[in-house]
């Protein structure tokens, strides 16, 4: 299949015309009006044209987009947001497939082509959860590739029967091994991780871990994870979510982390939180660290933010890194499009420094979105309406609606 986007400009870049070739682009060329159309067309009208965007932390399960806005009542802690969540989840106004398919078609009307999205996995929901994401995936496979992610919420240990369970998750097609604060809610580091990594290494899939501990304790734990990663061979199969207090330590350990990272290819992704101590981000680029971002858990039981579109995320993540330069809030939109690409395949282009902007070139999957801005830093600032999704060459989405 052969189509020919008309009239946009790369990453704000000149006016171009761009060929795609069975899912990938074929040539990116200077506009020319006279140019024969291709068998399709898609009229980019002078709009920027940048990669997909890729949510590599999100909770399609425990969403409440589209319904009705509720009082928020989670109590501190991740054991009592936890319960919460198990209280209500259920009593929600339509099914939960319902709420995850109408969550991922508004990501994919808003721009994500690639989704990385968790399934609690315990011994209250068992695999019901977990299900409803993979019905989701099945239903949407032509509009997006979407990861699950075995994710034990309720941890490993505290809870009779959860590890078989995990167990049943991956053998049902779990595409990543999840773990959760080894130290702060499971309180046996070691056996968390060991459980982690061992059934990764037994299903051959990659590993999230869930990091919300804070400062020293975080460093210990992710420490622990970076001594398994090494003596197993797992480099290019890590990736450390939130760890939003890495870098609260001291300048020496930032640096250590940061190298260490890169060293065993371990990946970040964030959620754009509003917290100090995050290890810096113009750092990670130059360092080649992968850092993809993600809505985290939309309007659910945990939290009232969260909106399905990225291009908001992004511009919180721009926020509350106190960004203001064009290169560094362009740098958030790579993150958000490429960099969380690489984070779901560590072979894939990845960010080189704050002024890198890949993605686009020939050969590159056409896992691309078109949007109004002036530049780069002002579609991130104005976050327009006017979009067309593209996966794999073929138009998904347009208007914020699905095609």
């Amino acid at each position: 299949m052969t189509s020919l986007i008309r009239a946009v400009r790369p990453w704000g870049q000149s006016l171009s015309d761009v060929l795609i070739t069975d899912g990938r682009i074929a040539a990116v060329e200077p506009h020319r009006p006279e140019r024969p159309a291709a068998a399709a067309v898609v009229e980019g009208r002078g709009r920027l044209l940048v990669p997909s965007f890729s949510d590599v932390h999100v909770h399609l399960d425990s969403t409440r987009i589209g319904l009705p806005f509720r009082e928020h009542t989670g109590g501190p802690g991740v054991w009592t947001m936890m319960m919460n969540d198990r209280l209500n989840w259920r009593n929600a106004e339509v099914p939960l497939q319902e709420r995850v398919n109408n969550t991922l078609g508004r990501m994919i009307a808003r721009g994500t082509t690639r989704v990385r999205s968790y399934a609690q996995v315990d011994v209250d929901c068992r695999l019901e959860r977990f299900d409803a994401v993979a019905a989701a995936r099945d239903q949407f496979r032509d509009r997006a590739d979407v990861e699950i992610i075995a994710f034990p919420q309720a941890g490993l240990l505290r809870e009779e029967g959860t590890i078989p369970l995990m167990e049943e998750a991956l053998m049902a097609g779990a595409n990543v091994m999840g773990g959760i604060d080894p130290c702060s809610l499971d309180r046996d580091p070691a056996r968390h991780l060991d459980i982690v990594f061992g059934l990764a290494e037994k299903y051959q899939v990659p590993i999230d871990i869930h990091l919300h501990e804070p400062g020293e304790l975080g460093v210990f734990s992710t420490d622990l994870v970076l001594e398994r990663t090494r003596a197993l061979g797992m480099q290019g199969k890590v990736t450390m979510s939130h760890a939003y207090q890495l870098g609260s330590v001291s300048e020496a350990t930032t640096r250590r982390l940061i190298e260490e990272f890169a060293e065993l290819d371990i990946s970040m992704a964030s959620v754009a939180p509003a917290a100090a101590g995050q290890l810096p981000l113009p750092l990670l680029a130059e360092a080649g660290v992968r850092v993809g971002l993600g809505e985290d858990g939309q309007r659910d039981y945990w939290s009232p933010y969260g909106n399905t579109d990225m291009l908001d995320r992004t511009w919180q993540l721009a926020f509350t890194h106190g960004f203001r330069r064009d290169e560094l809030i362009g740098h958030c939109l790579a993150i958000a499009t490429v960099g969380g690409a690489s984070v779901l395949d560590p072979s894939s282009t990845r960010l080189n420094g704050t002024a890198h902007r890949p993605g686009l070139e020939v050969g590159d999957p056409a896992e691309l979105l078109l949007v109004d801005g002036e530049t780069v830093a002002s579609a991130v600032m104005d976050r327009g309406t006017d979009r067309t999704v593209i996966h794999r060459g073929r138009v998904v989405a347009d208007g914020l609606e699905l095609v």
